[in-house]
């Protein structure tokens, strides 16, 4: 077999004879866990479907996606052809209604095999459109949620800036009324999945307003007069689904397109900007626990298929230590997600349990994914084998929807009872 041939094959495992990949390696049967016991019927059944979705569909296209940088078109249409998309979306819009644990659920089982695919899936679940369900105008909701139902609306969120990125309140993209409406000028970055989104929610300020006061958000479908192309960032992991910049240039926003309305002496929207985020953070602690666990399952399948000094690794003790430190660590992960989807109440989970699985689990993974390239060796630096994939995509997830420290920074306040606000006095 060749080097060309064993790259083409996308998602094995390791076969001792041939030095490839067995990828019935990848699914060893972990029964410690009995976190699944804890699940209804119903939520046992949307698991089970995502779990072999990802294993039949998506996994063996991963490596594609990573390797050329190309958005997960048909993995994304095997996810939309299950029905798991519109999972979450409220009965009336054509979804199927369910919470934000049963769209975590999904989430995790695809990040598992495929985060490029999960990233893409992830607005679908549990992303913007909960913002527009629950501030929303009826006709927004009727405009927009029957086409996230059917996997054709992509939604991507617009806050970051090329000044504003932790200070989210230092954005200088301005909202100018005009008549009954407004015009919408600013740079945005950081837009994950941008150049495919059909819907954008734009976080902005009404013009001579400052800091936390007069922050707005507004919809901007498709591609209107004054909006610039996407320019896309290339970056370390995660690499099927772009970040982008994009420069809006006095666009018209129509009365109907504002979701929050910005008022010069109010924080209202400082507060959902900060809120909306919330279920996003449950989707992100989703994906780092799924891509925790895909590291720990490579692992465990490695450790038993690998002999050296005449015998398996997995009978080694030092190599014992680092399984279980990995598997409680993605075990810790699970719990604290679980706990923060099952708070979400009129779509926004608690805040605090919010925080502790999103920092947890960015932290998680990093050290699971870096563990598991030690595990493997020489073979764990390798591109022909995915942990050093695994590796490059968790670091993304530790940054995207807050940092750790800006998470350290809220939850710390939340706990002392003081401010948590870290600009200058």
């Amino acid at each position: 077999m060749t080097l060309d041939a064993v790259q083409s094959t996308e998602e094995p495992m390791f076969d001792a004879a041939r030095d490839v990949w067995d990828p019935a390696l990848l699914d060893p049967e972990i029964t410690w866990d009995g976190m699944w016991a804890e699940l209804t019927p119903r939520q046992r059944e949307i698991r089970e479907l995502a779990r072999e979705l990802a294993v039949r569909e998506l996994r063996p296209r991963a490596h594609r996606w990573d390797e050329n940088e190309e958005f997960p078109r048909e993995s994304f249409a095997a996810v939309v052809e299950s029905g798991l998309v519109g999972l979450t979306i409220p009965r009336e819009f054509g979804g199927q209604g369910e919470g934000l644990l049963e769209g975590c659920l999904v989430v995790e089982e695809l990040a598992r095999a495929c985060l490029s695919t999960a990233m893409a899936v992830q607005p679908f679940l549990n992303g913007p459109w909960r913002a527009i369900n629950v501030l929303g105008t009826d006709d927004l909701r009727q405009r927009l949620l029957p086409g996230v139902a059917e996997g054709t609306n992509h939604f991507a969120i617009a806050m970051s800036e090329p000044v504003a990125g932790s200070a989210g309140t230092d954005m200088r993209s301005t909202l100018t009324p005009e008549g009954d409406g407004f015009r919408l000028t600013g740079t945005k970055c950081w837009i994950t999945g941008g150049r495919e989104a059909d819907t954008i929610i734009v976080f902005a300020r009404l013009a001579g307003s400052a800091g936390p006061y007069g922050i707005g958000a507004v919809v901007v479908q498709g591609h209107p007069e004054g909006m610039g192309e996407f320019v896309v960032d290339p970056k370390m992991g995660i690499r099927g689904v772009g970040e982008c910049l994009v420069r809006f240039d006095d666009v018209r926003i129509e009365a109907q397109n504002v979701l929050v309305w910005p008022h010069l002496d109010s924080k209202e929207g400082t507060g959902i900007l900060v809120d909306q985020f919330n279920p996003e953070r449950c989707g992100n602690a989703a994906m780092c626990t799924g891509l925790g666990q895909a590291a720990l399952d490579a692992s465990v399948g490695y450790l038993n298929a690998r002999n050296q000094f005449g015998r398996p690794l997995s009978s080694f003790q030092g190599l014992q230590w680092k399984i279980a430190d990995m598997a409680m660590d993605v075990h810790v992960s699970r719990m604290l997600l679980w706990r923060a989807a099952r708070t979400a109440t009129d779509g926004f989970p608690d805040q605090t349990a919010t925080l502790m699985a999103k920092l947890h689990s960015s932290e998680m993974v990093q050290r699971v994914t870096n563990e598991a390239i030690q595990v493997h060796g020489a073979r764990g630096y390798s591109r022909r084998w995915p942990v050093e994939r695994y590796f490059r995509d968790g670091r993304g997830l530790a940054i995207g929807g807050g940092t750790a420290e800006v998470m350290r920074n809220v939850l710390g306040a939340k706990v002392l009872g003081v401010s948590g606000s870290q600009r200058r006095r």
